[in-house]
């Protein structure tokens, strides 16, 4: 057996590719992208033949469809009530791999139906993989469902965690879906696996001596998240467009198509570095620099229903932030200004122009500027610039009233 994990470090979650010994293969919790596994199983001739999902997920699209497309037979928490085909488990249901087998616990907590998926080697326990129901460091946020349901769901974690997942040999490894830099995640120690010893010991959150204690850590806790993280649990139900081996690819528009688009309610983004959109950028366009984390602040910005125009350059690798796009459920993706920002202004129009000040001269040569600080709040109490203004960034695009009045220094945790 040989356990692979393929991270996303923008999202701040692993998946993990299993080899079984038989050329075949096994995926939990799939990213949307199919190309990573089936790579890795390229280089080992291996063959996916099961896809397992833990829980109905919030923050990415899942991929299990694209590999059944592709002959894997899909396994899901039966309370999921999927509207796809595929093999439901309840708890104690086992899947026989071929000489290994996966048994089904029910751990709900991060989610009602989520399950652990406890792999054995006989009757040996060999792995488990957890999902969000213990993470290292901590547990996944019980709050995506809504406030009714924040409370019971944080107790339903104590228990499973108590009853099912802490009853397993201290020397198991555990392998998480969420991670550091999920904001599914409440609460990490930065490590992508850990083992049930290493949690039982060291867990903040398990170190709470009863129910009540671990539910008030807990929900204290908890930071904000992204809106669209209240739409991707039902269109993993529902059951994700499958594309195959033909993703899209952006169309290029030219200026006029540009200009209809965006008086029919398009969004502008511009994925060009900070210095480059800093230099010169379309009116009323929105700066998100392709990077890792492109994906979440997508999410947080910007309506999922909305279509999109990109303004790109040659630095900007298209077959990546298509990935990301389709990777969070953004599929309206009506092309990329062709020819770029000189192509928009060589009529004449005007771009607009942003300052990058040096962090080293900001206090100085600034002091007639307030600082507006837009990290997450857990940044913010860690450390802040003296006398600087906290509005998050997602509260800001929500209600831009709520920064403060007169000229600002902006900054985030990336500059």
């Amino acid at each position: 057996m040989e356990i692979v994990p393929i991270v996303d470090e923008g999202l701040g979650n692993s998946s993990y590719l299993v080899g079984l010994g038989d050329g075949r293969a096994l995926v939990v919790d799939p990213f949307r992208d199919p190309s990573p596994y089936l790579a890795a199983c390229d280089r080992r001739g291996w063959r996916v033949a099961f896809t397992a999902e833990t829980h109905l997920h919030a923050d990415f699209v899942s991929g299990s469809r694209e590999l059944a497309a592709r002959g894997a037979e899909i396994v899901v928490p039966a309370r999921a009530r999927v509207a796809f085909p595929a093999r439901g488990l309840d708890d104690g249901d086992e899947v026989d791999l071929g000489g290994l087998r996966l048994r089904a616990l029910a751990t709900p907590g991060h989610t009602p139906e989520h399950l652990a998926y406890l792999l054995t080697d006989g009757d040996e326990p060999a792995a488990v993989f957890t999902g969000g129901t213990m993470i290292a460091g901590g547990v996944a946020r019980p709050d995506l469902l809504g406030a009714e349901h924040t409370e019971p769901l944080a107790r339903a974690a104590w228990r499973s965690v108590r009853d099912r997942l802490l009853t397993l040999p201290d020397d198991l490894p555990v392998y998480p879906t969420h991670g550091a830099g999920s904001f599914c995640s409440a609460g990490t120690s930065g490590e992508r696996t850990t083992t049930i010893g290493r949690e039982r010991a060291a867990n903040p959150l398990l170190a709470a001596r009863d129910e009540d204690g671990f539910v008030a850590r807990l929900l204290g806790g908890l930071g904000s998240y992204p809106p669209y993280f209240l739409q991707l649990r039902q269109v993993n139900r529902a059951g994700p467009r499958v594309y195959g081996d033909r993703p899209p690819s952006l169309a290029r528009l030219p200026v006029a198509e540009v200009d209809r688009a965006l008086a029919d309610g398009a969004e502008l983004v511009d994925v060009r570095s900070v210095d480059r959109f800093a230099a010169g950028h379309l009116p009323g366009s929105l700066a998100i620099p392709l990077r890792a984390q492109f994906a979440v602040w997508l999410g947080w910005l910007v309506d999922r229903e909305r279509p999109l125009v990109f303004v790109a350059d040659d630095e900007v690798d298209r077959d990546e932030l298509v990935r990301q796009c389709l990777g969070i459920g953004y599929e309206h993706l009506a092309g990329e200004l062709d020819g770029g920002v000189a192509a928009w202004a060589a009529p004449g129009r005007a771009l607009r122009r942003a300052e990058v000040v040096p962090a080293g001269r900001a206090g100085a040569e600034d002091g007639h500027r307030r600082v507006l600080d837009v990290r997450q709040s857990s940044e913010w109490v860690a450390g802040h610039v003296p006398g600087a203004a906290h509005v998050e960034l997602g509260a800001l695009a929500a209600d831009p009233s709520r920064a403060p009045d007169g000229p600002l220094l902006v900054h985030c945790g990336h500059g």
